[in-house]
């Protein structure tokens, strides 16, 4: 492998019409760490993704939903584009397939492979609706299964007995748009000649395999494909969702999904840069690094790749497959269609760190053969290694180091050769995993690295050393320190949030994989802080049982507890003051100010990242350019409702609110006074005065309810019912606006 030719990474293009999974998600999460690391190994990288948008599936779901199949991709891409961001994900570009440029780059390529005799043409029997006037692709005909007789199986597969069925064996079979008998039709569609194509493929194979080391499953689900005999595959449907087929007597179809989404890659790279050839058609400069799952395996090694080899043109063909097994759940499987499993909108509402299930994700990875996630392992794992292991050498060492080194004369010590030597044959090991993708193992090396440095703590007993033999003990924990700063440094690509926070302690940022095993670079220690939260029983039960079942199960589920809940709350909110209901109802917190960025898509909006003492940053959106410089904002300590319901402000996830005050006798939303607090602790909880907050965690408060509970001022003092907002006999006030509505 050449060292630093560009690195071209890809995962799976998600199918918009669902809300990715933990299963779904492995792929995405797979391709960020390979990208995260070449990025910090100095390579050029160039990391894509995005919604595959065409096909049956959602043209169907969209008339289900009576909708556009636009509409319903507009608004699942929205979905899915939230929850990458919430995981972390480092895309240098997240496109979607129903583009301009897809549409363009799929008829080139069909156009090149038909003129080099790659195409064919068949006359089949296909059901066709009289009363729709249209051939019916396969989702497109329910009816009553041949094999279990279940009723409303599709004509492409019986859900209940999961047989893969063809529209023509259906019982009774009827539109599924109209419910009109169709009757059998000839039609003609295309098909690629991929036994033609074979000897072109074998030899591109059987060299790409061993240079790009494929997962053996990559090789081995190719090879019986070849084996087994290739067969000629309809690359048209029937369809109105989908790209036109550039070819006279074709007008009415468009290109089947399989076909064209692989090509998605290309297209939207094309959409992220004027110089995607430089990337796509640039094989001598250029390695593709594909992420994928097994049920991929054949668009990736056979269908694409016969196709760019058929066009005659000069491709950057894939390089590495890294396709892993499938990840389980709970004892059976994850499922979009079924709602079963814990999906990316549930995680974020666990209040568990998107670091943490990053973490899990990798650790087992199911990189040889199947995994199944369950609740106890993940609880075992994050506590044990996560906390036990990598969080206790952090907070160990430099507790230890930020005690009794002040001065930070360690730093001039020599390093502990021995100890040096085992931690530089440990890193080489990880580099090497990770130059190959093998992201599971190199995860569990960095953890078994950080075990090495607890293991060197315990033994070399600084606490004793310190006075026995100080020079010792200086030369131990310096060489532990840049330990932390490489694990820093390592487990980036797998937990970056994480990374950042570890560098912070020893006064470093933006620490390159260039510095690993140096011992240079740091100049001072930082107050750290515990990186993680112990996982509790409790805490685990309840997340075990909120996520049992399926999702639409949950739901209703959810409803009823939730009319429960607030008929409950009602009944003793009606006994008790306006300020109880309050405290009981409502978390304030003080919030400092990090990092003021404008919204790309508000101009009134900030995009407000605050400090709350909390295990991560929060982020929060509020429409107060027209008030406030982002100078004017940057460092200040404000009110935060804390526990307010997320949303979604233009596509990024608002985790709270600020509290302003307004003028009373101006017109709605044209003043604006942020309450600043600085006479208070970052975290501290503020409460009605002669009020405690409530024992237990609160759920969130909706807006609707938060409002009804109205906050003012009273002669410049923050009161809610009367009672001034404040703790400890200091009040939460306003400077410009003394008397008038707080929200």
């Amino acid at each position: 492998m050449s060292p630093m030719k560009k690195r071209l990474v890809t995962s799976a293009l998600p199918y918009v019409n669902n809300i990715p999974h933990l299963g779904n998600l492995t792929q995405v999460l797979s391709a960020d760490v390979f990208a995260r690391f070449c990025r910090s190994k100095g390579y050029e990288t160039l990391y894509i993704c995005g919604t595959d948008e065409y096909g049956t599936a959602t043209e169907t779901r969209a008339l289900k939903e009576g909708v556009t199949p636009r509409e319903l991709c507009d608004r699942y891409h929205a979905i899915h584009r939230d929850i990458y961001a919430w995981f972390n994900i480092s895309f240098d570009y997240f496109g979607r397939t129903s583009t301009d440029e897809q549409t363009s780059i799929v008829q080139d390529i069909f156009k090149k492979v038909d003129a080099a005799g790659y195409v064919s043409e068949h006359e089949l029997e296909q059901l066709y609706c009289p009363s729709c006037d249209r051939f019916l692709a396969d989702r497109f005909v329910e009816g009553t299964c041949p094999h279990c007789h279940s009723e409303g199986a599709r004509g492409d597969q019986c859900d209940s007995c999961q047989t893969l069925l063809d529209p023509v064996e259906l019982i009774n079979p009827r539109c599924g748009v109209c419910g009109t008998t169709p009757i059998p039709k000839k039609t003609k569609h295309l098909y690629i000649d991929l036994p033609k194509a074979l000897p072109l493929l074998e030899t591109w194979m059987e060299k790409a395999s061993k240079e790009g080391f494929w997962a053996n499953n990559a090789v081995q689900v190719t090879k019986s494909w070849i084996r087994d005999g290739l067969k000629e595959r309809c690359i048209t449907r029937d369809l109105k969702w989908g790209i036109p087929v550039p070819k006279p007597g074709y007008e009415d179809k468009v290109f089947y999904v399989w076909f064209d989404a692989p090509i998605g890659y290309v297209s939207i790279s094309a959409n992220a840069t004027k110089d995607w050839k430089t990337w796509w058609q640039n094989p001598d400069d250029v390695e593709l690094f594909q992420f994928i799952g097994k049920d991929n395996i054949p668009f990736h090694t056979v269908i694409f790749p016969s196709c760019q080899l058929a066009s005659g043109e000069k491709w950057t063909m894939l390089h590495h497959m890294s396709s892993t097994e499938y990840l389980n759940y709970e004892g059976g499987k994850f499922s979009k269609s079924l709602g079963i499993g814990i999906f990316g909108n549930d995680v974020q509402d666990t209040g568990i760190p998107a670091d943490v299930w990053r973490f899990y994700m990798f650790y087992n990875r199911p990189e040889k053969s199947d995994v199944t996630f369950t609740w106890a392992d993940f609880q075992e794992k994050v506590n044990g290694e996560l906390i036990g292991n990598l969080s206790n050498l952090v907070n160990r060492t430099l507790t230890f180091v930020k005690r009794f080194y002040p001065d930070n004369a360690l730093l001039s010590a020599p390093i502990d050769e021995q100890l040096h030597e085992q931690i530089r044959t440990k890193e080489a090991e990880i580099d090497a995993l990770m130059e190959r993708s093998e992201e599971r193992e190199g995860l569990r090396q960095i953890l078994a690295l950080s075990s090495i440095g607890n293991k060197a703590f315990q033994d070399g007993e600084p606490w004793k050393m310190r006075t026995q033999d100080p020079g010792k003990a200086m030369s131990l924990l310096k060489t532990l320190v840049y330990l932390i700063r490489d694990l820093a440094v390592m487990v980036e690509p797998f937990m970056p949030t994480t990374s950042v926070r570890m560098l912070s302690f020893l006064g470093c940022k933006d620490v390159r994989w260039n510095a690993v095993g140096t011992t240079t670079g740091i100049t001072g220690f930082a107050e750290p802080e515990l990186l993680f939260t112990k996982l509790e029983d409790v805490l685990i039960e309840e997340l075990r049982t909120r996520f049992s079942g399926s999702q639409e199960e949950r739901k209703q589920k959810e409803q009823t507890n939730t009319k429960e809940v607030q008929k409950t709350m009602e009944q003793e909110m009606d006994q008790v003051s306006l300020a109880e209901q309050f405290a009981k109802r409502v978390i304030l917190k003080v919030a400092k100010i990090v990092n003021v960025e404008k919204h790309p898509q508000g101009d009134k909006l900030y995009i407000l990242t605050l400090d709350v003492k909390e295990e991560e940053p929060r982020t929060i959106v509020s429409s107060i350019v027209p008030y406030y410089t982002a100078e004017e904002l940057q460092s200040q300590q404000i009110v935060l409702v804390s526990n307010l319901k997320p949303a979604n402000f233009r596509g990024v996830k608002s985790y709270g609110m600020l509290l302003a005050a307004s003028d009373p006798a101006a017109e709605e939303h044209t003043t604006c006074e942020v309450l600043f607090v600085p006479q208070f602790e970052v975290g501290t909880v503020l409460l009605p005065e002669g009020h405690e907050g409530p024992q237990d965690a609160l759920p969130y408060v909706k807006a609707d309810h938060f409002f009804s509970m109205p906050i003012v001022a009273e002669d410049g003092v923050v009161k809610i019912d009367g009672k001034p907002l404040g703790k400890d006999g200091v009040y939460v006030t306003s400077k410009k606006y003394l008397n008038g509505p707080v929200g």
